[in-house]
Order: C-alpha cells, then sequence, then structure tokens
C-alpha cells in the first residue's frame, strides 16, 4: 500500500460522492463494468461449450477470468501510469479510479424503491426492485420489496464500495479494476445453474475470496454508524454480525446484511424465489419482517453515514501516510 494510492483512493471517493457518473457518459461510451461484461459474455459465448465435461468447462471458465482479469487490470496501470505523467495526473487518475465505486449510483436505486412505494404502491416497488435485485419480484409484498432493496442496499455497500475502495488503496487503479473484473464475472456466470455452475465456478469462489476482508470492513462501518442512532443501535447491529453473518449462504453477504438488520431493528435475508426456485437461507437479525419504505429512508440514512467514515477513515490514512 503506497500514499499515492491511498490519496488516489481518498480522491476517487470524493469525486464520485460529488458527481457520480453522468447518464450522458453512459450513454456516450458506457461504463467500465459494461465493458467488462461485453468480454465476459464473448468468452462465455465462446468457451462455455454445452456438451463439453464438468471438468472442461470449469478449466475454460477459470482461463476466461484471469483473461478478464488480466486484460482489466493491464488497461487501468496502462491509464494509471498515463495520467500521472500529466499535470494535475493524480486528480485525472482519481477521476478514472471514480468510475470502479457506486455510492451515487447505489443511493439513487435504492432510494428510488422506496421513492415507488410512496408514491405508486406495490407495483411500482416491484418493478424498481427488480432493477438491482435478482429474486422474482412477483412474488414480493410490500415488505418484502423493502428488505430486498435494503438487502441489497447493505450487500452493495461491500462490494460496490468499500471492495473496489480496499483493492485501489492497496494495488491503485490496477488492483481496482481487477476486483471489478472478478465481480463483474461473479454476477454473470457465478450462478448455479445449468450453463454456469461448473463454467463460473472460479469465478464464484474468487469473487467470495476477494470480496472477504471488506464484507467485515463494511460491517464495522455499520456498526459504527449505527451509534449516532442510540448505543442500543449499534449494540444490537453488532450482535447481529456475532450471531448471524456466518450463518448466511453467501460467505461476505450476511456480515453487512446482518449490521445493517441489527441497527434497523429488523429481520433480513432468509427464504427467497429466484427464477422460480425457492432459496432457503437463515435470517440475520431478530427484529420484524414488516419492513416498510421508512424502513428503507431509515437504511439509506445509515448507509450514508457508514458511507461518510469510510470516506473519512481512507483520507487519515492518507493523512497518516504522507506525515510519516
Amino acid at each position: 500500500m503506497s500514499g499515492l494510492w491511498v490519496t488516489l483512493t481518498f480522491l476517487a471517493l470524493l469525486i464520485e460522492a460529488l458527481v457520480g457518473y453522468p447518464d450522458r457518459l453512459v450513454g456516450a461510451i458506457g461504463h467500465p463494468v459494461t465493458w467488462m461484461g461485453r468480454l465476459i459474455g464473448w468468452l462465455d459465448a465462446g468457451l462455455n461449450h454445452k456438451g463439453a465435461s464438468d471438468a472442461s468447462r470449469r478449466v475454460a471458465g477459470a482461463a476466461g477470468l484471469v483473461m478478464v482479469v488480466v486484460v482489466s487490470a493491464a488497461i487501468a496501470y496502462v491509464i494509471e501510469r498515463g495520467l500521472l505523467l500529466l499535470p494535475l495526473g493524480i486528480l485525472l487518475a482519481a477521476m478514472a479510479g471514480s468510475t470502479l465505486i457506486a455510492q451515487r449510483s447505489l443511493y439513487q436505486h435504492v432510494a428510488g424503491v422506496a421513492a415507488a412505494l410512496e408514491r405508486d404502491g406495490l407495483a411500482a416497488g416491484r418493478a424498481a426492485v427488480a432493477k438491482i435485485v435478482g429474486r422474482d419480484p412477483q412474488v414480493l409484498d410490500e415488505a418484502g420489496v423493502a428488505r430486498a432493496a435494503i438487502e441489497s442496499l447493505a450487500e452493495n455497500f461491500s462490494d460496490g464500495i468499500v471492495a473496489p475502495v480496499f483493492w485501489m488503496a492497496l494495488a491503485g487503479l490496477p488492483g481496482a479494476a481487477a476486483y471489478k473484473a472478478i465481480n463483474t464475472a461473479d454476477s454473470m456466470i457465478g450462478h448455479r445453474t445449468p450453463r454456469h455452475e461448473a463454467f463460473g465456478f472460479a469465478a464464484a469462489r474468487l469473487d467470495d475470496l476477494v470480496n472477504l476482508p471488506a464484507s467485515r470492513l463494511s460491517a464495522l462501518l455499520v456498526v459504527a454508524a449505527a451509534a449516532p442512532s442510540g448505543r442500543a443501535a449499534a449494540a444490537e447491529a453488532w450482535r447481529a454480525v456475532v450471531r448471524d453473518a456466518r450463518h448466511h449462504r453467501s460467505p461476505n453477504a450476511g456480515y453487512p446484511e446482518a449490521a445493517f438488520a441489527g441497527a434497523l431493528g429488523l429481520a433480513l435475508a432468509g427464504p427467497r424465489v429466484y427464477g422460480g426456485v425457492a432459496v432457503e437461507d437463515a435470517v440475520m437479525g431478530d427484529g420484524r419482517r414488516a419492513a416498510t419504505s421508512a424502513d428503507i429512508r431509515a437504511a439509506l440514512a445509515l448507509y450514508r453515514r457508514a458511507d461518510a467514515l469510510l470516506i473519512a477513515l481512507v483520507g487519515l490514512l492518507a493523512l497518516l501516510i504522507a506525515t510519516g
């Protein structure tokens, strides 16, 4: 970890928090994640042969994953090195790094679910939450929609914000780009379906590994962010993490989800339906299942405090390195 990378990460966080990734830019040139997604889709089509054995598909999937990670990290390395040679290069590199963090878009998407429920009711809430979760929205009642939005907020705080920040601070733009390539591959092919269970095996397992430190840090940030709501909220958040997180079907998602559940007095996760298939999972927290749009708003306030703590932590680390 170098002072340059930590400072770059701090600036990237500030830039993304202030301006995000403009929709006009998405329309004009796309987004780094969509570029990675196109490469992953091309490799999936070319390497994932239906008639091949599971062993062959695992090898092909691992080879494709290595290709995506190496290409993404190499391009990021060239961009970082090139920009740092320019006047105000660290600021330009931070602008590039901000595209790999999703503070604003996460807030906007989850707030959109709350607004849809409040303005237009359950059908609109289902349509809004379908944009951010993979489960079947039509089986969700209002409480289910609210819980799904909060669960997505919790999980994406970890893998959409804290994880790329962690890897950027540790290894610069190449580290963050490599992480996003792995995470995008997992979201596209890391599913237990007939097509992807073998081919996406490497992506799913590697994603679990690279998200491990961020998921624990995310939970700690949420526990700390719950303190302004009262000592009891922070204590319940910590209790839920210690008691419930390890029982989640994901080795990582349970940590931020349990922290949010405890802080908000909710019971999150539990049984869900994906593609018509019921999936059993442990419940995070021991509070209410009857979540509402007001709980989504409370979760968003908690998220903003946790994100502010993350920015402050990276800024403090940059200062300590610079003055040490």
